[in-house]
């Protein structure tokens, strides 16, 4: 996976614990755009981000849905744990059901970069077969194998990805 400096000097070098949500509308899912990682066109996960100190898993995903897509949701049950060890990064993501609750979807920011150098590019709840026309050095690997959104809500277990 490609990965900018300003990702690395950001994320790498250590080891980060995430939150992740699958949020699906039928057959679409809910899909986060990121420049800095893979591909030129960037790169394609469910929405999440770090935990903060103090607070529950719930809450940390609940302020990265609304900080990310505007969108307002409910926590359901832990899917699957996800690890990416490839250097610099290192991550281990919790992977939860989510459902919207409200708000309004619109492409959001990351606090973690300054304004003129944000990562988020776009917020879509993109339809299954293009998410499977994707280049897929373009997806979150989570996202490779799986037939759709019910397909992904239906993973269990620990995956773990490294070279």
């Amino acid at each position: 996976m490609n990965v900018t400096k300003e990702v690395e000097k950001l994320y790498g070098n250590r080891l980060r614990l995430r939150v992740c949500g699958i949020c699906s509308r039928g057959n679409r899912l809910l899909l986060v755009q990121h420049q800095g990682l893979g591909p030129e066109g960037g790169f394609w996960a469910p929405p999440g981000g770090g935990m903060e100190w103090g607070t529950s898993a719930e809450e940390n995903l609940q302020r990265e849905f609304l900080e990310e897509t505007g969108l307002e949701v409910s926590v359901g049950p832990l899917l699957y744990v996800w690890e990416h060890l490839v250097a610099p990064l290192h991550t281990v993501e919790l992977f939860f059901e989510v459902e919207e609750q409200g708000g309004r979807l619109q492409t959001g920011y990351d606090p973690e970069s300054p304004a003129d150098a944000q990562l988020i590019r776009n917020v879509s709840f993109m339809e299954w077969e293009t998410i499977q026309r994707l280049p897929p050095e373009s997806l979150h690997r989570s996202l490779w194998g799986c037939s759709s959104p019910q397909d992904l809500k239906s993973k269990r277990g620990y995956f773990k990805f490294s070279l």
